[in-house]
């Protein structure tokens, strides 16, 4: 395993406890206040648990090299810790929102209310700069189980800090009904992101390609380190977690030698694998009396 993906790993090992300890100080939050919706915010916490369980999974099968069942790798594991993660999301949000609905029945005044906000704000503070962290490495990593948990830890900073700013206000005006209104409104965004973070992974399941500004810069990457050829069609790509395929058709004059034409391949290969780590490149090299455009494409000319 290279150090990048030992960094992947490490991460995804840290995530699970530091999630243990902010649902410890969400739960005593909740204990000592018996505010529903403080209730809510640690039990997203706990899902946060399970989802980083499955992500330090997920990284560590993503990272296992091809194999003869799987000759194009393993990338795609994280995409499912990502859809399993959502799941869990939403499952807590259902949760919440029954208990919000018993509360609603009976409101209570909350017991040691400032205590127990200041308690659940060191938590939001330590999730908030762990959620950075992921993020960050995330992207530089181009790990959708970190993205995805890192999004995850960021959504229950949001809603901490409404349930804190909420209760705030329930205690200053003695509203008791704001505490299970605030855990009925935390569960309804929790659900959103949940299905964001479902519709996200499902995408790259299903093979999604680049952007468009990754798609030209990938032409253009083919265009000028391709010297010696005629033209460039049908060009697709698709992203596997950090890996990113990419496929097209290259045009060459009929009398070039084999040797001329993969020497263009491997100029062509070598310039978008130091652009786009993790890349996987395949080039099906045509003469130019026998190439043929697919119906509605449009070729790309070299430089």
């Amino acid at each position: 395993m290279s150090v990048s993906n030992h960094r992947v790993a490490r991460l995804a090992a840290w995530s699970i406890g530091i999630a243990l300890v902010v649902f410890s100080i969400k739960s005593a939050a909740w204990w000592i206040t018996g505010s529903v919706a403080l209730f809510s915010d640690a039990l997203e916490s706990i899902v946060n648990v399970i989802a980083s369980g499955a992500a330090l999974y997920a990284i560590h099968l993503s990272h296992k090299p091809a194999d003869d069942e799987h000759p194009f790798g393993h990338h795609k594991a994280e995409y499912f810790s990502a859809v399993l993660e959502g799941v869990l999301i939403v499952v807590a949000a259902l949760l919440i929102l029954a208990a919000a609905w018993q509360a609603w029945d009976a409101p209570q005044i909350l017991d040691r209310p400032w205590a127990g906000l200041l308690i659940n704000g060191l938590a939001t503070a330590i999730n908030l700069a762990w959620a950075l962290v992921l993020l960050n490495n995330g992207r530089k990593e181009r790990s959708p189980a970190l993205i995805a948990d890192g999004q995850h830890i960021m959504t229950d900073v949001v809603t901490s800090v409404g349930v804190i700013v909420g209760l705030v206000g329930a205690v200053v005006t003695g509203w008791a009904v704001l505490d299970p209104l605030l855990a009925i409104i935390v569960a309804l965004n929790i659900l959103w992101q949940g299905w964001k973070v479902i519709g996200s992974s499902v995408s790259g399941l299903m093979d999604v390609a680049v952007d468009k500004e990754a798609h030209f810069r990938i032409r253009d990457i083919i265009s000028v380190s391709s010297s010696g050829a005629l033209e460039v069609h049908d060009l697709k790509t698709r992203l596997a977690g950090r890996a990113t395929f990419i496929e097209f058709h290259l045009v060459v004059d009929a009398g070039m030698t084999v040797g001329e034409s993969h020497a263009i391949c491997d100029r062509i290969e070598d310039a978008l694998k130091a652009d786009i780590p993790g890349s996987r490149i395949t080039i099906h090299v045509e003469p130019d009396d026998e190439a043929k455009l697919p119906l509605g494409t449009t070729a790309v000319p070299f430089a």
